[in-house]
C-alpha cells in the first residue's frame, strides 16, 4: 500500500495531460497579468487594518520592520514556488508540485488543504466586502434591512445578500474567460493601488517625527496561559510571544504575514500563461516586491501621523487622517478597501477552482468536473459548483473564528513546496528549469523553519480545526480518490501488459 500512496506523477505526464482537448485551458495571461493578479489578491484588508493592530499591540513604529521580516519569509517561499511553476506549468499550484515530488497521498492532503483555504478565504473576504459596502451605504443614508445583512439578531435569521451576490457575479466572470477576469482585475487593482498611494503621499505631509519615539518600544512581560486561543508554541513550551522589544517585531511579523497571503494563487494560473517558464517567476516575485514596498511605506506614514499607542485597531488609516483634521479621507479609504476586496475574492475563487479542476483531472475527484467549456475554455463546472456553495456559506455565516484556517492552510502549503523543491532536485536533476531556486537545499530549509515558526504562533484551536479537516480529507481519499486515481489505473494497466496478469493477480 505504501508504494501506491506515495506514487509520483512524472512532470512530463502532467504537462501532457494539459494538451488533451477536453481538459485544455486557454493560454492568455502575460507576466503583467500575473503580477496584477498577485497584487490584486495580496493588497486587501491587511494593509487597511493590521498596521494599527500590530503597531499598538506588538511593535510600535517598528511595525514597518515587521512587514520587512514577513516579506522576507514570503520571498523564501516565493523562490521555491517560482522554480516549480516554471518547471511544471500546470494548474493546481502546490497540489501539482507535491504530486510530482512527494507522491499521491501528500498531494491529496495539500490539495484538500488548498480547497479549504481558498473557499473559506473567498467567503470571509466576501463578508468583509459586504461590510464595507453597507458602511458606505449607511453614510450615504441608504440602509438595508437587517435580515438582508446577515445580522438580524431580533429574529435569529439573516442572509448577507451583498456577500452572496458578489461571489455569484465573480463566478460568472470567471466562467466567461480568464482574459476577461484579468481585465476586470487590472481595473480594480489600479483603483485600489491609487488609493494606497494617496494615503502614502497625502499622509507624508502630516508626519510628526516625535511619533517615532520610541521606534522600538521596550519589551513587556506576557503571562503564559493554557487557553486554546493561545498560540500553540505557548501551550507546548509555556513560552509566550513577546510584546514589543526586538522580539516583538518577530511576533508582529507572524501577524502581518497574513496580509501577504495570496501570492501563491498566482501559481495556480500557470497552465493559462502564454510563456510560463519566463512569466511565472516574474509574476510571483514581482507582485510580492510591489506589495511589500507599499506595506512598509503605509506603516511608516501611519505611525508617523499618529502615535502608535493612539492608533485605531479597526481602521488605523482612516482614524489617522481624522486625527489630523481630514475626516473625508476615511470615505476614500473605505472605498479603496471595498474595491480592493473585490479582486481578493475573485482571485481566491479562481485559485480554488483551478486546484479542484487539477484534482478532478487526476481522478482524485469526480472526472465530471475536469471538462472545460467548449467556447470559453474555462473549468466552468467546478467554478459554478464552488461559486454557489461559497455564496451560500458567505450569506449565512460570519466565519470570523474560522478565518485563521486560511492562514494555516497557506503556511502548510509553503512548507510542502519548499520540501518538494529539495526532493525534485535530487530525484529529477535532469529536468529543464527556466528558474532555479538559489542555494538549494539551504534556502528551502530556512524557508521551512521560518514558516513553521509562524505556524507555531497560530492559536491552538486553529490547529485542532485544521487537524479535523485533514482527517476528513484522508477519509475521502481512501474511500474514493485512491481507487479512482488516474495515475493508479495507468500503472495497473502497465503491470497487466508487462506481466499478463489482471487485477488480483489473475492470469489474462
Amino acid at each position: 500500500m505504501s508504494s501506491t500512496l506515495f506514487r509520483t506523477k512524472k512532470v512530463e505526464q502532467s504537462i501532457l495531460d494539459t494538451e488533451e482537448p477536453e481538459h485544455a485551458l486557454k493560454k492568455s495571461l502575460s507576466a503583467l497579468d500575473l503580477t496584477v493578479f498577485g497584487v490584486g489578491v495580496i493588497i486587501g484588508t491587511g494593509i487597511f487594518v493590521l498596521t494599527g493592530k500590530v503597531a499598538k499591540q506588538n511593535a510600535g513604529p517598528a511595525v514597518s520592520l515587521a512587514f520587512v521580516v514577513a516579506g522576507i519569509v514570503c520571498a523564501l517561499a516565493a523562490l521555491c514556488y517560482a522554480e516549480f511553476a516554471s518547471t511544471l506549468p500546470v494548474a493546481g499550484s502546490a497540489y501539482t508540485f507535491s504530486y510530482a515530488s512527494l507522491g499521491e497521498l501528500p498531494a491529496w492532503i495539500i490539495g484538500w488543504d488548498l480547497v479549504l483555504e481558498f473557499a473559506l478565504g473567498t467567503a470571509v473576504v466576501a463578508v468583509g466586502w459586504a461590510g464595507y459596502i453597507r458602511s458606505l451605504m449607511d453614510n450615504a443614508g441608504w440602509h438595508m434591512p437587517d435580515s438582508l445583512g446577515g445580522r438580524d439578531e431580533a429574529h435569529g435569521f439573516g442572509f448577507d445578500i451583498l456577500a452572496a451576490a458578489l461571489v455569484l457575479v465573480l463566478t460568472c466572470i470567471l466562467v466567461l474567460g480568464m482574459k476577461l477576469s484579468a481585465r476586470v482585475t487590472e481595473v480594480v487593482v489600479a483603483i485600489k493601488v491609487t488609493v494606497v498611494l494617496i494615503v502614502i503621499i497625502a499622509g507624508a505631509f502630516f508626519i510628526n517625527g516625535d511619533n517615532y519615539s520610541p521606534f522600538i518600544p521596550k519589551s513587556q512581560a506576557v503571562e503564559a496561559g493554557g487557553s486554546l486561543k493561545a498560540p500553540l508554541i505557548q501551550l507546548m513550551f509555556g513560552w509566550a510571544p513577546a510584546n514589543f522589544g526586538v522580539m516583538g517585531i518577530f511576533t508582529a511579523a507572524s501577524v502581518v504575514f497574513f496580509a501577504f497571503i495570496g501570492f501563491d494563487v498566482v501559481a495556480t494560473a500557470a497552465e493559462e500563461t502564454k510563456n510560463p517558464q519566463r512569466d511565472m517567476p516574474r509574476g510571483i516575485l514581482g507582485s510580492l516586491f510591489v506589495c511589500t514596498t507599499l506595506y512598509v511605506a503605509v506603516a511608516i506614514v501611519v505611525t508617523g501621523m499618529q502615535h502608535y499607542s493612539s492608533l485605531s485597531v479597526d481602521a488605523p488609516l482612516a482614524d489617522a487622517f481624522k486625527a489630523t483634521g481630514h475626516p473625508w479621507f476615511a470615505g476614500v479609504i473605505s472605498f479603496g478597501a471595498a474595491v480592493g476586496l473585490t479582486t481578493v475574492c475573485m482571485i481566491l475563487l479562481l485559485g480554488q477552482t483551478r486546484v479542484f479542476f487539477a484534482m478532478s483531472r487526476d481522478g482524485l475527484l469526480p472526472r465530471f468536473f475536469s471538462r472545460v467549456h467548449p467556447r470559453f475554455k474555462t473549468p466552468h463546472r467546478p467554478t459554478i459548483l464552488l461559486g454557489v456553495i461559497i455564496a451560500i456559506v458567505a450569506g449565512f455565516t460570519s466565519l470570523s473564528e474560522l478565518a485563521e484556517l486560511v492562514n494555516i492552510g497557506t503556511l502548510f502549503a509553503f512548507v510542502v513546496v519548499a520540501i518538494g523543491v529539495i526532493i525534485l532536485r535530487r530525484t529529477r536533476p535532469d529536468l529543464p528549469r527556466a528558474f532555479r531556486t538559489p542555494w538549494v537545499p539551504a534556502l528551502p530549509v530556512v524557508s521551512v523553519c521560518a514558516t513553521l515558526w509562524l505556524m507555531l504562533n497560530l492559536p491552538t484551536e486553529t490547529w485542532l480545526r485544521f487537524a479535523i479537516w485533514m482527517v476528513i480529507g484522508a477519509l475521502v481519499y481512501f474511500l474514493y480518490g485512491r481507487s479512482h486515481s488516474r495515475l493508479g489505473r495507468q500503472q495497473e494497466t502497465t503491470v497487466e501488459q508487462v506481466t499478463g496478469e489482471g487485477p488480483g493477480g489473475k492470469q489474462l
